[in-house]
Order: C-alpha cells, then sequence, then structure tokens
C-alpha cells in the first residue's frame, strides 16, 4: 500500500509544477532505496520528487523556484539532538566567557561590563571552564577563584557567571547578598555552596545551589513591565532561530522548557512565526508537571513546527564541575564522588506519570552511577508496564558509562542522546576525573552502544557548545582534540553513521522518523545545503564547510549571501 501511495505522489509531480527544485548537486538521502541523486522537488512542503539532473525539467514550471546546487552537497536538515533553545539567545545577551584563557580574562570582562551598567543591573555570561584555563587562579578553592577579585571590579552590580556546562555557577559578594547567602547557609538539596578553609562562601555554586542566585536575579527581572519582558522573550527567541538556521539546522530538540516558554512557542507556531521545527521537554517540578502534562502534550502545531511529548529530568551535574555522579571516586579529587541531584525515587514517579500522560522520559545523566541508576529506574517502569511498548526513553548525555551498563541501552530499547563535540572538548580533562581505565572503558562509547543495539543521536547542548552540526560530526568521525590527540580511536563514528546520528536516528528519537530524517518522497522538505561534501573530504576539510541554505518545508530560511558560488 505505501508503494503504491508513493507511486501515485511520484506521478503526481509531473502533472503539477514544483513549488521548488534543488538540481545539478549531490544529494545524500540518507535512505536505502536511493541513497544518492541529482535532484528533488518539492511542493506543498513535501518532497515530491528524486532523481536525476534530466528529470529535474519536466518538474519545473513558470512559478518554480529553482536552486542550482553547481555541485553542492544536500543532506536531510540537521536535526539538533540536543540543546537548550532559549539558551542561545540567553548567551547572546550576556557575556561570552567561552574563549576565556584565564580568570583574570574573565575579570577584565566582568569590568568593562560594570563600567557601562547601571547600579544594581546584574551582570551575566556563561561558558567558563576552569579545566580550559592555561593556570589556576591565585587564590583558589579546588581550582575555582574566590569572589574577591570580581568584588573589586564590579562593587555595586551583582555577577552571575554560569559554567560551560549549566552545573555550576560564580557570583560576586553583591549577588552573594542579594541571595542571602552566608557561612551560615546550609548546602540545599542536590547542590553545594563552595568554602573556604575557613567556612565563607568562595562564590562556587554548584549545581542547585545556583538557584539561590537565580531566584534573586529573577526577583529584579520581575521588576520589569510585562511589555519588556515579552519583549526580550521575543528577542531571546529570534537569536535563537537566527544562529540555527544559520548553522543548517531545521529542527531543535529542546531539552527543557518551562510552561510559559511552551506557551510562547505555542503562540509563534499558531501564527506561522516559527522559522525552523521545536521538539520540546517539558521541565519543572513533579507535582507541576503531573498537573499540566494533559493540557501541554501537543503533536505537530503549526504545520509540524512544534511537538511537546517528552520531560526533562536531572539525575545528575556535570565532569568538569565534578558534578556527575560516579561509582568510585574521583580520581583527582579522591574525597568525592560527585552528587545526585534528586533522589531516583523522584525519577520514578516522574515515568510513572510519562507512562500514564503518554509522554517520553527523558533524564539528563553523566556519571556512571547517574546512568545506572536511570537505567534501572526506566528498566522498574517497564516492567510493571508490559503492555507499553516502544517506549523510546532517553538518557540525556550517556556521557560516562559502566562496561557493565553499556548492554543494558539496546536491551532496554533506551536512546543515547549524546553530543559528539563533548568528547574532543572535555577529553583533556577527563582522564584526570576518571583515570585512564574508566576513560577508556565507558567514556562517550560511541560504537559500544551502537553495538549493542542502542539508537546514539547527536547534538551539541549548546549554548553549553557552539550550536554547530558540523562541529559534532566532526568531532564524532575524528574524536580529535584541538592539539591534534586522538580520544580512544576505536570509538570513532564512520561519516555515515556520523550523518545519520543528527539526521535520522534524531528522528527517530522524537518518534518523527516519518516525517523526517531522510530525504524521500512524502516526508518534510527540511534540507541543508553545504559548501563542501562533509562525506567525502579530507578530515582537516570539514569544519571549513559553510552553510549554503537551510531549507525548511520547501521554504529557504536562510541563504548565505557570504559565500561566493
Amino acid at each position: 500500500m505505501r508503494i503504491f501511495a508513493l507511486a501515485l505522489l511520484s506521478a503526481a509531480a509531473f502533472a503539477q509544477p514544483a513549488d521548488l527544485v534543488l538540481r545539478n548537486g549531490k544529494i545524500v538521502t540518507v535512505s536505502a532505496t536511493q541513497p544518492t541523486v541529482q535532484a528533488l522537488a518539492v511542493r506543498g512542503g513535501r518532497i515530491t520528487a528524486l532523481g536525476g539532473d534530466a528529470d529535474a525539467a519536466k518538474w519545473i514550471g513558470p512559478a518554480t523556484q529553482v536552486i542550482d546546487l553547481h555541485g553542492s552537497l544536500a543532506i536531510p536538515g540537521f536535526i539538533e539532538g540536543h540543546g537548550h533553545f532559549t539558551g542561545i539567545g540567553e548567551f547572546r545577551l550576556g557575556l561570552d566567557l567561552r574563549e576565556a584563557r584565564t580568570w583574570d580574562d574573565i575579570v577584565a570582562q566582568v569590568a568593562r561590563a560594570a563600567r557601562q551598567a547601571k547600579p544594581g543591573e546584574w551582570i551575566i555570561g556563561r561558558g567558563w571552564h576552569q579545566s580550559k584555563w592555561d593556570h589556576p587562579p591565585d587564590p583558589n578553592v579546588e581550582g575555582f577563584p574566590l569572589h574577591a577579585s570580581l568584588d573589586q571590579v564590579s562593587p555595586n552590580n551583582p555577577v552571575l557567571l554560569t559554567h560551560a556546562s549549566g552545573h555550576a555557577a560564580f557570583v560576586n559578594g553583591k549577588a552573594l547578598e542579594a541571595a542571602g547567602i552566608t557561612r551560615e547557609t546550609p548546602n540545599p538539596s542536590g547542590g553545594e555552596l563552595l568554602k573556604d578553609k575557613d567556612g565563607n562562601p568562595t562564590g562556587l555554586l554548584r549545581e542547585s545551589a545556583q538557584g539561590l542566585a537565580n531566584s534573586a536575579r529573577n526577583t529584579w527581572l520581575a521588576k520589569r513591565t510585562p511589555q519588556e519582558r515579552a519583549a526580550e522573550q521575543r528577542k531571546v527567541i529570534d537569536l535563537a532561530m537566527a544562529e540555527c538556521l544559520s548553522n543548517g539546522i531545521t529542527t531543535f530538540e529542546d531539552a527543557g522548557s518551562s510552561f510559559s516558554t511552551v506557551d510562547a512557542f505555542r503562540r509563534l507556531a499558531d501564527s506561522h512565526e516559527l522559522r525552523l521545527r521545536l521538539w520540546v521537554m517539558l521541565s519543572g517540578s513533579q507535582p507541576n508537571l503531573e498537573h499540566n502534562l494533559d493540557k501541554y502534550r501537543m503533536i505537530g502545531v503549526g504545520d509540524n513546527h512544534l511537538t511537546v511529548r517528552a520531560i526533562k529530568q536531572y539525575m545528575d551535574g556535570a565532569l568538569g564541575s565534578r558534578g556527575a555522579w560516579l561509582l568510585e571516586p574521583y580520581t583527582d579529587k579522591p574525597d568525592s564522588v560527585g552528587l545526585p541531584t534528586q533522589d531516583p525515587a523522584n525519577i520514578k514517579r516522574t515515568g510513572d506519570a510519562a507512562i500514564r500522560h503518554g509522554y517520553q522520559l527523558c533524564v539528563h545523566a553523566i556519571g556512571d552511577r547517574a546512568n545506572r541508576e536511570v537505567l534501572n529506574v526506566y528498566e522498574q517502569v517497564f516492567r510493571e508496564h508490559p503492555d507499553q511498548k516502544d517506549l523510546r526513553w532517553r538518557i540525556e548525555h550517556a556521557q560516562h558509562l559502566n562496561a557493565a551498563d553499556i548492554p543494558r541501552f539496546g536491551t532496554l530499547g533506551v536512546i543515547a542522546a549524546m553530543q559528539a563535540v563533548h568528547c574532543t572538548s572535555d577529553a583533556p580533562y577527563v582522564p584526570l576525573r576518571l583515570g585512564d581505565k574508566r576513560a577508556e572503558e565507558g567514556a562517550y562509547v560511541w560504537q559500544k552502544l551502537m553495538q549493542s543495539g542502542a539508537i546514539v543521536g547527536n547534538g551539541t547542548d549548546a549554548p553549553v557548545e557552539s550550536v554547530s552540526p558540523l562541529a559534532s560530526f566532526y568531532a564524532a568521525v575524528s574524536r580529535k582534540t584541538k592539539d591534534g590527540k586522538v580520544f580512544y580511536p576505536d570509538q570513532r563514528m564512520s561519516r555515515e553513521e556520523a550523518l545519520k546520528s543528527y539526521t535520522w536516528n534524531n528522528a527517530y528519537a522524537a518518534f518523527e522518523e516519518k516525517l523526517k530524517g531522510t530525504l524521500e518522497t512524502g516526508k518534510l522538505a527540511d534540507i541543508t545545503v553545504l559548501s563542501k561534501d562533509i562525506m567525502t573530504v579530507p578530515e582537516g576539510e570539514i569544519l571549513s564547510a559553510d552553510v549554503l541554505y537551510t531549507i525548511v518545508g520547501g521554504k529557504v530560511m536562510y541563504e548565505n549571501q557570504n559565500h561566493g558560488r
């Protein structure tokens, strides 16, 4: 029946002119039926025909938009498998700390911002990582600075600087004061206030402890008018859309948004103002989630531009900030195994709610203990609901695994929603944290997971990393760090595996493989065009490829005006 329907669709394509035709290119479809074609036709937002250049003339009418690819590569639109959509826009509104090589660099950035800020205005930034500094600050506690250095340059403005991972933050004295944090303040559940030898807060807030400073900043933000808040939210979304489209992303799988943010997405989807597709995980407390799940579940709103059918939870933190929950102590901090950000019993309660309301459950787990605990919860819920099949629950990151748990992903059908670029970005300090044995056994083990039968997705975790699928694709096939070293090369992906991880695999992980992820007749016409053939060019040239076009539903949403063709 399906073959007959596709045949009718293809025949109809010749009877009516296409809205858009791509021709004279190399089009990699990620489909076994027609792996490579030269031309493609689109009508009504969907692919209607695939073939050679000789076929293209049959699809073109007076109103058809024709794009001559001039031999360029066209692929299914990149699907960002795990990122923080509004975080990308918010990142652009604050200080970019990713390139800082020392703590002094960051202090200098804050000093410049403080000179321009109004008294009492919060200064925010993100992207610092102490393991990537040329040398530790002096003085320091566990390699982290003391807030006095920020106090000197920003005495009148609270400062909130989020770690690259998003799992720690550093604040100055004014922010500590606003948050009510003193030497007597206890650690919140699932978090830590790092203190010096005298018991005074250093300014480093791990995991849930960040919430104390964020609450204080939110109180300040709440003083704005509703119009001001709405305008900033729209600016954040517009910035995120523009950045994603310029990087060839046609669908973004958002790893946790609030109900109010989803409301904003829904308004834009209903008014057809979303320029790319969003697949969203809801985040929030378990009681609030349970109360709102039925109301917020939506599939394909706004012509398949918004879907909400997943829940996001956290089991631990990040390895860089030593918040990842491990089975054995950190090699470089033997008195710590990290910490869980919540009780696994809470994950179980959320899993029960997900089953009842028809949601996927997506849990952040980085350390081997966190991954094991999440797999245990999933296994228990699956066992209690034997009638529920093909749930496609996900572990977000799945970065560091115990050998005994790797086969469980395939056995249980759990998606490993990973980010290849984290491997090469984190590689310099992973052996320091875990030791060589644990690093080789279970760090970013893509091949071992695929051999277990698991589906491995790909993404960037933006704004933790730049939202560049090409950077993550390169990391997947090379596992090469900036200094040229290769991190356990046996776990590299082939280029075909890497492309599939960014297209069909991510579509499958969202129950959307029948709509997208491959270029086939009847599917959504979501297409990315690149200046270089990343499937064949020398490995070192992959990162120099440019995005030429980003096409969503047959409409050009981004065209590179600077690339000479």
